[in-house]
């Protein structure tokens, strides 16, 4: 009997073999009870920080050639881009000196115009950094809050300007702290002028609620010469805004054959929803009155004196002789 013929493996019906499926079964099982358990208990987490500081060094030896080809490349790009800002800059310093000439030029040229007309100088206006911290919750109104108050120095009624123009008006004064009414505000108005030509009037905050954060000027004749596109400014002419302070711009104009006036909306020059850091001018009637010099007591000379007492006598003469009876043609 050959030794080939015998079979060394167990009889099958010693055999426990599991079949695939159910090891598919218990191993999927298996990875979702850890699954949960690592996401609820965090069971894997000591394993998991183990294993990452082990394999550090390898991934940071790994990730240098990658960084080291990028910062090369970076590089010769962050050098390409320093030249080429380098010459631009160098151009605009050119043309900036140029124009700081002829300004410094034509200031001292203004300079002495206005002493040769004996005019008085011009007006510097203190100002107030602030920064807007909340805007009021009030739905019906549109005004922000300051972090500056009284102890700054800030007056009520002071104007308000963000980098780009007229934001609006401070309009209530607490110790730390002041309220600024916005130029869309229905209740907020402001004198402006069409700085192309030089037409006068007032904007208001639009009242309705179709749009926002807008501003239209009323009581405007349809003959006005006003177009889309015109920037207005401060006139200057309420005592309150310097002249020439960009306010908005002409959006929308309408001109109706039933009214006398036409309807011309306007857009803000200002971020009234995004103005963060602000500047709080003083009033111009305040600046006006600080600048103004005061009026000296005027003394009457002795000579003066004498002459005002004799006309009085004299006045009180002609009116008691024309008070005596018969005088003055009676009947």
């Amino acid at each position: 009997m050959s030794l080939r013929t015998l079979e060394r493996d167990a009889p099958s019906s010693f055999k426990h073999s599991v079949s695939a499926g159910t090891r598919v079964l218990v191993f999927s099982a298996v990875a979702l009870v850890l699954i949960l358990a690592d996401a609820r208990l965090k069971i894997t987490e000591p394993l998991r920080q183990a294993v990452s500081a082990v394999l550090f060094p390898l991934q940071w030896a790994v990730m240098q050639p990658v960084e080291w080809l990028a910062s090369g490349q970076s590089y010769f790009e962050d050098l390409a881009k320093a030249q080429n800002e380098a010459v631009a800059s160098r151009q605009a310093m050119t043309a900036m000196m140029l124009k700081a000439h002829e300004a410094e030029r034509l200031h001292e040229e203004n300079q002495q115009l206005r002493d040769l007309l004996q005019l008085r100088p011009r007006l510097t206006v203190d100002t107030v950094a602030a920064e807007v911290m909340y805007e009021t919750p009030d739905s019906y109104t549109r005004r922000v809050v300051l972090d500056k108050g009284q102890v700054a120095g800030i007056e009520a009624g002071s104007p308000v300007l963000d980098d780009l123009g007229v934001l609006g008006q401070v309009t209530r004064v607490q110790p730390f702290s002041s309220e600024v009414t916005l130029l869309s505000d229905r209740d907020q108005a402001i004198p402006v002028m069409v700085a192309r030509t030089g037409v006068r009037s007032v904007a208001y905050g639009d009242a309705s609620n179709l749009r926002t954060d807008s501003m239209e000027l009323r009581f405007l004749s349809n003959d006005a010469d006003i177009l889309v596109g015109d920037e207005l400014v401060t006139s200057g002419v309420d005592g309150v805004y310097l002249a020439g302070l960009p306010v908005a711009r002409v959006v929308q104009v309408e001109r109706r054959a039933q009214s006398p006036f036409m309807r011309i909306y306007c857009e803000p020059i200002a971020r009234l929803d995004g103005a963060r850091h602000v500047m709080v001018l003083t009033p111009l009637n305040m600046v006006k009155a600080q600048h103004s010099p005061d009026a000296a007591p005027i003394v009457p000379s002795e000579a003066d004196t004498k002459q005002q007492r004799e006309d009085k006598s004299a006045q009180r003469r002609a009116l008691g002789k024309a008070n005596l009876p018969g005088a003055g043609g009676q009947r």
